[in-house]
């Protein structure tokens, strides 16, 4: 079949929209306000100035991270999101940034428990529709919001993951490298040094990483999906076919050109970040 330059305008057109950057208007104004949850985890909702029930998104940091994300990614979600009248909560797992409890500690399985309490907290909101709730993913919170979505099927209507781990064993062992692993069961605990900060994790974390099939989880879910990452990050070999994998309508992979894991969120060129945030921006507009 030929093609020429006016038939593939159309196409042209969609990939520009997708990928895009845009200036969101200022639909609705909110307010910012830090939240204390059950275990001592501390949040921050973001709940749009109206008399109506929002939709709402819980949002899931990564490994090693904290509740407003690095660069402050999850915040700068979170308040375009309010702008356009989708409130949210992001929180602090337990062991990370503001929230209690110790990093040694943490788990998958307290991680999972962590996203239940902080749903709880939304189910016992009134300003928070409970018949439109997303949930938002990064990186090892991608995981996390993949099983919970297993967890509890219809509970979401919508899930977006940021750089997400496809295989919590393979995908840590990749980061934290055998020797760690090793050392870490052996001894109880094993602190590792990851370049930019130095975490402390016990044999528990460990062990608990080959007990989720999160290639299973994804096709419980049958909410609307977008999964997004850079395509010089380890999480888009596993993009497009956990999109395949989800039986929900709509659904999208999106792989961000020459984007690394955190979208350049900490660089002077904050293109790649505002179009990760813009595309799952539109995401939320169009399935909550």
């Amino acid at each position: 079949m030929l093609f020429n330059a006016t038939s593939l305008r159309p196409l042209f057109g969609m990939l520009l929209l997708l990928l895009a950057p845009v200036a969101l208007a200022e639909i609705s104004t909110y307010v910012e306000k830090d939240v204390s949850l059950a275990q001592g985890i501390i949040g921050t909702t973001c709940q749009p100035s109206t008399s109506k029930k929002s939709p709402t998104v819980l949002l899931l940091h990564g490994f090693a991270s904290k509740k407003d994300e690095v660069g402050d990614f999850a915040k700068r979600l979170a308040q375009q999101l309010c702008a356009k009248g989708i409130g949210s909560l992001r929180i602090g797992f337990r062991g990370w940034g503001e929230s209690a409890g110790n990093m040694e500690d943490i788990t998958v399985q307290t991680e999972l428990e962590d996203a239940e309490i902080a749903y709880q907290y939304l189910q016992q909101s009134p300003w928070v529709d409970q018949s439109r709730l997303g949930l938002v993913g990064f990186s090892m919170g991608g995981g996390i919001a993949i099983l919970s979505t297993a967890k509890h099927p219809g509970r979401y209507k919508s899930l977006v993951t940021w750089s997400s781990v496809g295989d919590f064993k393979k995908d840590f062992l990749l980061i934290l490298g055998q020797k760690n692993f090793n050392l870490g069961k052996q001894l109880g605990k094993v602190t590792v040094d990851l370049g930019w900060r130095k975490v402390t994790l016990g044999a528990a974390f460990f062990n608990g990483l080959d007990r989720y099939d999160l290639s299973h989880a994804i096709q419980q879910f049958d909410g609307a999906y977008l999964a997004i990452a850079g395509s010089k990050d380890f999480s888009a070999a596993y993009t497009q076919h956990y999109v395949d994998l989800a039986k929900g309508q709509p659904k999208r992979a999106l792989i961000m050109p020459n984007a690394d894991h955190i979208f350049g969120a900490l660089g002077q060129d904050q293109t790649t970040a505002e179009t990760v945030i813009a595309n799952t921006v539109r995401w939320f507009v169009r399935t909550l």
